[in-house]
């Protein structure tokens, strides 16, 4: 009783502190403002792709600054050159009065910017691809013959050159201020500035000693303006003049504000999305999961009654528990975390089906209920645990390897796998504790379906398909492998570089799309139409969308749609380079094979070897049949199918792990029993939790599969499909691998388990 009680303590201030944290996500503005600034603040942040808005990956390119610098260590160079960039990016940002960029440097040499409701990046991006590096410069005196110290520059609207002097008169960093003005004859836009205190004297010094000489300001390479210095300028302060209008006159002084970039910025990605798309997005990712989280409450109360409600309520206890951690920590919930924490649900039962099947099995035993509730938790705990670690596994090479809403995926199903193991292992089990109190020594009834109950006490002789069973699945897995050949997979821009651009012109045609768009010399643009009519998709190769990082063919698709239709829409665009595109095919491939080497090496630590390689032999078979199934259904490949191979590994591992487990145990119970027997017996033991765990998570897919929309498709409906794969390979492809890899451990004369300590004791006990 009093162990009950102190643990009831202990959960419920667990489960109070995680819901107050994710309570503010929940209360409506007028009564979130009433809490403390720290409280309010303790919030889920909704990414780019639920909210609406822009990101720009920059490359910060350190190639001309590493060959001025040869002798600098290039590390050091590198990351200088990156955090001053980070400063120089913030600034700007700062005084475009952006509302709260994201600014954040990712990789070696990248800066990652997230604008939420910025719908058009154009100016933006220009304005950070602009390294504004100012330097003012003497006209070369005319006649002069040192060329060597001369430099020809181009005037900055193209009518002629200049050569100048090679060497900087005053550099650009010594501008404190900048500000657009008018000037006050001719009423064109300039912009004036200050010096600071050292600029101040040097410009007089300078100026004083060149009076009649024309002083040329130079911007990235280009003159400006090179007016005649008529007198002595001591004041630290001057005006430039040339053919600006306005606005770029505003520009360029706030690019002098803010300093220059010590090294050019490349867009190298750029992500949009529209803000009603976010808003569906919200909409679809709430609707689909809480109905594929009725379907899950409805199949385990009908099948469990009680217990299943028990089962459900420690459920829902666990998704508030990961919206208080992702809260805590300041998370962003994007559409893929969204379709994390579905999966969540899924995988979450798992484990509160294996416990209340374990426990029924030990109830048809006879046992009373409170030994019933401590075996069942107890032998279930070891298969949980197992489970748990390998799809963590993978979970964390996601993280490792993924980048944006696919690292967020990963750490919403992390967090869900810990919560999960606290909610079904400990508070769940304190719950039907407190349920039986009173009746411990009363047998202990937990509902089911009957007939498969006696399916699975007769046992079935899976076995004898083997051999048409791991034929079959060669069979599919050559035939996947032939698709993925010819006609291969349909690839995202995540992988091949190029643009995206999503299109919503209703009263356009496609033949007038494609004239247009090839007038504007864009006539390699590929145009699909999708959903309803006027909604396409165009999409620009690498070559075209991308020349050193320029957008600038965005940028022209978009005048020649709207030249169609005046207010057409964008609501999505995806531009990827062809160096971060490989890069996630690299880290890909790089991924999945850490994934299965981790797996592996922790089923080989927990099991014999034989064990770890039939589930890795499996697990691949499982692989390539899902991507088959890609390339025969035609769903994108992308980074959000990347993530559900992983998703699929960590599944398929997890149900090898049960029936694996229940083979050991049985192994150590009835060492002398044939391998054939004492597989069909174990396979046939765990089929009602194979059978329940497959359907739940099948259920809570389900519904994101249908209505989820084209942002979730290509891990929803792989998911799908691997959940039927992962569940049958188990059962027809893992145990007949499992059978010959032991019938060869026979002829070895190895044992089929490494003895136990308790084992080890007593033959050392015989030993005379």
């Amino acid at each position: 009783m009093k162990s009950l009680r102190s643990r009831a303590m202990v959960y419920g201030l667990v489960i109070v502190l995680g819901l107050l944290s994710a309570l503010p996500n929940l209360l409506p503005a007028r009564l979130a403002n009433t809490l403390p600034d720290w409280y309010q603040q303790n919030t889920l942040a909704l990414g780019l792709d639920l909210q609406g808005g822009s990101h720009l990956l920059l490359e910060v390119d350190t190639r001309e600054l590493l060959a001025n610098n040869p002798h600098q260590p290039e590390e050091a160079l590198i990351k200088d050159a990156v955090d001053r960039s980070l400063e120089v990016v913030r600034r700007r940002l700062d005084e475009t009065g952006l509302v709260e960029p994201g600014i954040t440097r990712q990789g070696k040499n990248h800066i990652l910017v997230q604008m939420p409701g910025v719908a058009d990046p154009a100016e933006i991006r220009e304005l950070l691809g602009t390294t504004a590096l100012m330097t003012f410069h003497w006209v070369a005196k005319s006649g002069s013959d040192n060329r060597s110290a001369t430099i020809t520059l181009a005037d900055a609207d193209g009518t002629g050159d200049y050569i100048l002097e090679k060497q900087v008169a005053m550099a650009g960093e010594h501008i404190r201020d900048a500000r657009l003005a008018f000037n006050p004859d001719t009423k064109e836009p300039v912009v004036t500035f200050k010096l600071d205190t050292e600029g101040a004297r040097l410009f007089g010094d300078m100026t004083r000693k060149n009076i009649g000489r024309p002083l040329a300001i130079v911007l990235d390479n280009e003159v400006l303006t090179a007016p005649v210095i008529r007198g002595i300028i001591a004041g630290g302060s001057g005006e430039i003049s040339g053919a600006f209008t306005t606005k770029d006159a505003s520009n360029l002084a706030l690019m002098l504000r803010a300093g220059a970039l010590p090294a050019p910025l490349h867009v190298v990605e750029e992500r949009t999305v529209g803000p009603d798309l976010g808003s569906d997005a919200i909409a679809l990712g709430i609707s689909t999961g809480l109905f594929g989280a009725a379907l899950v409450i409805a199949f385990m109360i009908g099948i469990y009654g009680r217990w299943g409600a028990i089962a459900c309520f420690g459920l829902a206890i666990n998704v508030g528990l990961v919206f208080g951690i992702l809260s805590l920590l300041g998370a962003t919930l994007t559409l893929p975390g969204i379709a994390g924490i579905i999966l969540t649900i899924g995988m979450a039962v798992d484990a509160n089906i294996l416990i209340n099947e374990r426990i029924r099995e030990e109830s048809r035993k006879g046992k009373p209920a409170w030994m019933a509730l401590k075996e069942g938790f107890g032998r279930a705990y070891s298969t949980i645990l197992d489970s748990n670690v390998t799809t963590l596994i993978a979970v964390s090479l996601l993280f490792m390897f993924g980048s944006g809403p696919v690292r967020g995926f990963a750490v919403t199903i992390g967090i869900g796998l810990l919560t999960s193991l606290f909610t079904a292992v400990a508070f769940n089990r304190l719950i039907m504790e407190w349920w039986i109190k009173g009746g411990e020594r009363q047998p202990l009834a937990i509902a089911g379906f009957a007939w498969l109950d006696k399916l699975s006490e007769r046992g079935i002789n899976f076995m004898k398909g083997r051999v048409i069973g791991l034929a079959l699945s060669a069979m599919l897995s050559v035939a996947s492998i032939a698709l993925f050949i010819q006609p291969g997979l349909d690839y995202g821009v995540d992988f091949t570089g190029g643009t995206l651009v999503e299109v919503s012109a209703p009263s356009v045609s496609v033949d007038a799309l494609r004239a247009t768009l090839h007038s504007q010399q864009l006539g390699e643009a590929s145009i699909q139409e999708f959903g309803s009519e006027g909604n396409f998709l165009i999409r620009l190769p690498v070559e075209t969308a991308t020349t050193e990082g320029s957008a600038h063919p965005v940028e022209a698709l978009k005048a020649a749609v709207l030249s169609l239709q005046p207010d057409a829409s964008f609501p999505k665009v995806d531009l990827v380079g062809p160096k971060v595109s490989g890069g996630f095919s690299d880290a890909t491939i790089l991924a999945i094979l850490l994934a299965g080497v981790g797996m592996l090496a922790f089923l080989w630590l927990r099991f014999e070897s034989h064990f770890a390689l039939a589930a890795t032999l499996t697990i691949a078979l499982d692989l390539t049949k899902t991507i088959g199934f890609f390339a025969l259904v035609g769903v994108e490949f992308n980074l959000t199918a990347v993530a559900a191979l992983l998703a699929l590994i960590g599944y398929s591992v997890n149900d090898k792990v049960v029936v694996f487990d229940r083979i050991r145990e049985n192994l150590r119970l009835h060492p002398d029993m044939h391998m054939l027997d004492l597989l069909n017996q174990s396979i046939s033991s765990t089929l009602t939790r194979t059978v329940f765990t497959s359907v739940t998570t099948f259920l809570v897919l389900l519904p994101m599969a249908i209505a989820g929309g084209a942002a979730v498709s290509s891990f929803a409906l792989p998911m799908l499909f691997g959940v039927v794969i992962g569940t049958s390979s188990s059962v027809f492809i893992a145990s007949p691998i499992l059978y010959y890899l032991s019938e060869r451990r026979t002829r070895k004369g190895l044992p089929q388990l490494q003895p136990t300590s308790e084992q080890m004791r007593k033959e050392l006990e015989l030993i005379p």
